[in-house]
């Protein structure tokens, strides 16, 4: 049997593959528009391999895992391959989902129930462990996932209708557990500041994690629901190191920003954890202690670590940026990073996938344990306990209004 795949060449040098779906399509003789079928976004046909976007962190926009085409690029003799890329505009929309809050049963994690008001991040950090959800959407974990935006604008309504379902029993609720809600489109479309007054009103407990000094902005949300154990935020700081940062996670907050960030929310009141995530073995794991205290300084109570994780596409595409951005560290970090990862760039077990495993990893443990306990830190999780028993929704018109 030939199982050779057919190729299609068109402008730009875009190569298309084709399986045996595509076979059966031409059989029927149905024309294709390849271009349409292939490329999320209308900037893509531009955009090589190794071009760096600014204001972007993935190098790359291949298929998602589910797709019947693949996209390479290569040179046609018009010296396409070698242009500069085109400016790379945010595409943005509404996501038309009908519930809201995400359950999950993860022993690795502190909550049971998470809210994300939007998919895809602008921040575009490209080790985003996320990344490979886009695929799911029918678009590419790379360049798209950080320039096709969906946004819920529904979210606070959602919200509290299943906040008042009869059934509905109160666990503090987690943001930012997939991708920030602070991420620049809030500062517009502000659907996580309606997320927190709902929470508010029912006086239901919140956990954010962000890399945003945005989160400042509802601080006059936040303060009084943290005076009442009802609310908390996490800070994630990858690095110290602006320039690395930038190159790492091109559109989030300074590191200097995020610090302050830290002080402005623990001089209101509310308690703060230091996030050092994602710790990149020979990239950013020396710099653990320098993290830690700096966190400390600005007032941060609470300390938490994540190793690294590449789950599916992730490990070509930060692969892809280690050989462009590190490329002399890039042996040294992909050898340890399968030192921690059972000799894979991933790990999926329970236990050990926010970890990692091995000496190296147990090393790593050890460094931040000591770390965060020579500063005062606390890193156990009673210190993140909300208190869920002020849950009440509140009236709405309508309402019988009770005897007692």
């Amino acid at each position: 049997m030939d199982t050779a795949q057919p190729e299609f060449t068109g402008a730009a040098g875009l190569v298309v593959n084709c399986g045996e779906r595509l076979r059966a399509i031409i059989r029927d003789r149905i024309v294709l528009d390849l271009f349409t079928i292939s490329c999320h976004h209308p900037a893509m046909d531009e955009i090589g391999q190794r071009h760096q976007v600014k204001g972007r962190g993935a190098l790359s926009n291949a298929s998602g895992r589910f797709e019947v085409f693949d996209r390479v690029m290569i040179d046609d003799g018009w010296g396409s391959a070698d242009a500069e890329p085109l400016p790379l505009r945010t595409v943005l929309t509404e996501d038309k989902s009908r519930t809201i809050i995400a359950r999950n049963d993860s022993p690795d994690v502190p909550f049971d129930r998470s809210i994300n008001p939007y998919r895809g991040c602008e921040h575009g950090c490209v080790y985003c462990f996320a990344r490979p959800s886009h695929a799911y959407l029918g678009l590419s974990p790379g360049l798209d996932f950080e320039s096709h935006l969906f946004f819920k604008p529904r979210a606070a309504e959602l919200l509290a209708a299943e906040l008042r379902a009869v059934r509905y029993r109160c666990q503090p609720m987690a943001l930012g557990t997939n991708t920030d809600p602070y991420q620049p489109l809030e500062r517009d479309k502000k659907i996580m500041r309606s997320i927190l007054e709902v929470l508010r009103d029912f006086s239901h407990p919140v956990s954010i994690v962000t890399k945003s000094a945005l989160v400042c902005r509802d601080i006059d949300i936040l303060a009084p629901m943290a005076a009442q154990r009802l609310a908390l935020v996490g800070i994630s700081i990858t690095t110290l190191d602006r320039h690395l940062a930038r190159r790492l996670e091109p559109r989030a907050a300074t590191p200097t920003r995020r610090l302050e960030a830290i002080r402005q929310l623990s001089e209101a009141g509310i308690p703060v954890v230091v996030m050092v995530a994602p710790i990149i073995p020979g990239l950013t794991d020396q710099e653990i202690d320098a993290i830690l205290e700096a966190a400390r300084d600005a007032g941060a109570s609470a300390a938490a670590r994540v190793m690294l994780r590449l789950p599916r596409e992730l490990g070509g595409l930060f692969t892809e940026w280690l050989e462009t951005h590190a490329s002399g560290r890039a042996r040294h970090v992909l050898s340890l990073l399968r030192d921690i990862r059972d000799g894979e760039l991933n790990q999926s077990a329970w236990g050990e996938r926010m970890t990692g495993s091995g000496p190296y990893a147990e090393a790593i443990a050890r460094r931040f344990q000591l770390a965060a306990r020579r500063l005062g830190f606390e890193t156990d999780r009673k210190f993140t306990a909300l208190d869920v028993t002020r849950f009440k929704p509140p009236p709405q018109s309508g309402d019988q209004l009770s005897l007692l």
